[in-house]
């Protein structure tokens, strides 16, 4: 399989405050040195706590920012992004079916029958069907606004899906539903997925190969099982045996 996406030797940087009089502003190396490939179809797990740098790798990745050093490349069209929070994602003034329809609004070329009549079409290729179009956010749970959230995303065919946390505000039966269904997707439509999550034990259930990042830096990488039968940092083996001590609770 060929790759969706290179990065390579990445550096990234983010500017706190602004330059007052002599006073230069704060800059702040996040990522350091990351390289990896995803290939076509492939969902890539990328793990990490809280404030680890894998939010700033993500908007470096999706050109959001700008401050960073190495090289980024992508052999699709732009990846699309589900976030964490479902319904801050969402515009809480617009119907569901509007929301769904904007990326080809945006993109143009198209009639509005089309855009109505592929919204609906997405709509229950993620398990919602078309009365949903006629809802507002707040009329939602919060499993079907991820679900529209990820409706959104695909509705300009990418290759390549970024999902930032998008279980982690979601209840236990909620993640099983929506991962089985990013899987279906996955399965369907030939996805790639770069999954991002802290918990490990939630991107075990979906990645194929996975990353551990700590301060920034990728700290181990192999297959799903690999990293979770025989973790070799001492960092990864923390987390393992976090998850142990918690099931055995």
């Amino acid at each position: 399989m060929a790759n969706i996406l290179e990065v390579s030797n990445l550096c990234a940087y983010y500017t706190e405050g602004r330059q007052i009089g002599f006073h230069k502003k704060n800059r702040k190396q996040v990522c350091k040195d990351i390289s990896f490939q995803i290939k076509e179809g492939e969902i890539a797990g990328l793990i990490g706590e809280s404030g680890c740098g894998k939010t700033t790798l993500v908007k470096t990745i999706l050109g959001m920012n700008k401050e960073y050093t190495g090289e980024i490349k992508h052999y699709s069209e732009q990846p699309q992004m589900v976030f964490q929070d479902p319904y801050s994602s969402l515009n809480p003034a617009k119907k569901v079916g509007w929301i769904v329809e904007e990326p080809l609004r945006v993109k143009g070329g198209i009639s509005k029958e089309d855009m109505h009549r592929k919204a609906i079409e997405m709509l229950k290729k993620v398990g919602l069907d078309e009365k949903f179009a006629e809802r507002y956010p707040s009329q939602l749970s919060g499993g079907q606004r991820q679900r529209v959230c990820i409706a959104t995303a695909l509705m300009l065919e990418p290759k390549l899906l970024i999902a930032d946390e998008p279980v982690s505000a979601l209840d236990v039966t909620i993640q099983a539903q929506i991962i089985h269904l990013l899987l279906q997707l996955h399965k369907d439509m030939g996805l790639a997925i770069l999954f991002i999550s802290h918990d490990l034990r939630v991107v075990y259930q979906i990645s194929d190969w996975v990353m551990i990042m700590k301060e920034g830096t990728i700290v181990e990488r192999g297959t799903a099982e690999e990293v979770y039968a025989n973790p070799q940092n001492s960092y990864t083996k923390t987390l393992i045996k976090t998850l142990a001590d918690a099931d055995e609770v």
